[in-house]
């Protein structure tokens, strides 16, 4: 349970150390030789330590984890059948009316920033339970607002809190899987969030014909009440450093002995709590500035993000005025996406694991977060030849099964591209993934919420067939480079990056 280090606990053999190199260089097993006081997961298995729980233990984490994102991603979706009824009743032009739905997406973009560097100073168990009663209050709020400005705000103020499973995510899966269990562990954690987003508008047209919209809100916040109890009691503390503390203290309190301490205690030594919280807060600001890696991916994975959003909020509108179907039958049109993005995952997990085993066997056994980027090149493909099939098809009232089809392949190709860039973030900082996840998120969220303001005026000017042409063809320009950037040129631009501290 103890494990040793050059390091001691002496005033002298603190100084001698550089916080330069501290900050540059992770600690790793071969730095812990000599000092018996340093509190350090053993080797090779400490039943503390979240890689090493049991499988059982590892997977009810991540599914009450993936349970609370469907209902939070879900509800980023839900009202859109609704909206011509909410915003009658509200007497809502066509800018606010579009307001309401994205201004929740508005708010996963900027949550992150505060969730995911809060839980590399608390834990990720209390922002988590913080974070679902924040959401949960404020989803009520939405089912009773009166006026717009009300539902506006208290969807800003839901999404705020539902951003937390975009901050949690990546630091979460980073603190219990290894490299070789990346694709699993992420395929099946996204298959129940990423029906999220597509059952929403099927279960809110239904719900928008039956009942009144208020009922959307209502519902979903019992079923997050019901999470709330869950996670309660099924959801366990995952980061490391902040169990190395407690095991510290534990010691502390047991032998009397004050020398005992962990190397992030000894990291931010002198320093005050306020100083930590800062200097975390302004993480991933500092991460998506300064970091090109960060830049790269986040550029990818932003586009592709806004493309869903455009497709989840304008698919609709496509089967009711192209197709004249009702609203309750435009919406199982999604089934189409939400199948697509379940078996791009599912795809992607398999041939990420498989891909990562024989480029490792190459590289002698050595791991590098560049062995996931070769996974990107067949959804950087995939993706834009769904997207020409689907608004050709649209554009001249083809079957509906050959537009699902296109919606379809789109939908696999963005879950094949997004992984690899995802598991690749995690992997390059593993001190701070939550924080290289928030500043991720950033861009993508505000695609998600900018895009699907100018894609009504897009398809109206260029019709389905030309709109998605133009998109898909800036998808190929922007999505075959920058794997390649990444593969040849990604170990330099960690090596040179500022520390993540």
């Amino acid at each position: 349970m103890i494990s040793n280090t050059t390091h001691s606990e002496s005033p002298d053999a603190v100084t001698a150390i550089s916080p330069t190199d501290v900050e540059l260089a992770p600690i790793t097993s071969h730095s812990k030789q000599d000092d018996p006081f340093l509190v350090a997961f053993a080797e090779p298995f400490d039943a503390e330590n979240p890689k090493d729980w049991r499988t059982g233990r590892k997977w009810a984490v991540t599914d009450v984890l993936s349970a609370t994102g469907f209902n939070r991603i879900m509800v980023s979706t839900i009202i859109a059948p609704a909206l011509s009824t909410i915003s009658a009743e509200f007497d809502m032009n066509s800018a606010e009316s579009a307001m309401a739905l994205s201004i929740y997406l508005l708010a996963t973009a900027f949550g992150p920033l505060f969730i995911g560097p809060l839980s590399e100073v608390y834990g990720r168990k209390p922002i988590l339970h913080a974070s679902n009663v924040w959401f949960l209050i404020w989803n009520i709020a939405c089912g009773f607002a009166r006026n717009k400005e009300t539902l506006i705000a208290c969807r800003f103020l839901a999404g705020f809190g539902a951003s937390a499973i975009y901050a949690l995510a990546n630091g979460v899966l980073g603190d219990v899987w290894r490299p070789e269990q990346r694709g699993r562990s992420l395929g099946v954690y996204m298959l129940i969030p990423l029906l999220g987003a597509a059952v929403g508008p099927i279960i809110g047209g239904f719900m928008a014909n039956r009942t009144t919209w208020r009922w959307m809100f209502w519902a979903t916040s019992i079923f997050q009440a019901v999470m709330i109890l869950v996670s309660f009691t099924a959801f366990q503390e995952t980061y490391e450093p902040l169990i190395l503390r407690r095991r510290a203290e534990r010691l502390r309190g047991e032998t009397g002995d004050t020398r005992y301490y962990t190397i992030h205690e000894r990291l931010h030594a002198n320093k005050s709590a306020l100083r930590i919280l800062g200097r975390a807060l302004v993480r991933p600001v500092r991460l998506l500035v300064s970091h090109p890696i960060i830049q790269i991916s986040s550029l990818v994975s932003a586009f592709y993000y806004g493309i869903l959003y455009i497709v989840l909020s304008t698919f609709s509108d496509l089967w009711i005025y192209q197709y004249h179907q009702s609203v309750e039958i435009s919406g199982l049109h999604y089934i189409a996406v939400a199948l697509g993005e379940i078996v791009g995952a599912q795809l992607c997990g398999m041939l990420m694991d498989s891909l990562y085993h024989r480029l490792k066997a190459r590289a002698n056994g050595e791991h590098t977060p560049e062995l996931r980027t070769p996974s990107v090149f067949p959804g950087a493909f995939i993706g834009p030849l769904g997207l020409f099939l689907y608004g050709w098809a649209a554009q001249y009232r083809l079957h509906w099964a050959i537009v699902d089809l296109g919606a379809f392949i789109t939908m696999l190709g963005m879950q094949i591209t997004g992984m690899p860039l995802q598991a690749y973030i995690m992997e390059a900082y593993p001190e701070h993934t939550s924080s290289a996840g928030a500043a991720s998120q950033f861009p993508r969220s505000l695609t998600a919420f900018l895009f699907p303001l100018f894609a009504p005026t897009m398809y109206k000017v260029l019709g389905y067939g030309w709109g998605n042409s133009t998109i898909a063809f800036i998808g190929l320009v922007v999505g075959l480079p920058a794997p390649l950037i990444l593969w040849y040129y990604g170990a330099r631009l960690r090596t040179r990056a500022q520390a993540s501290y």
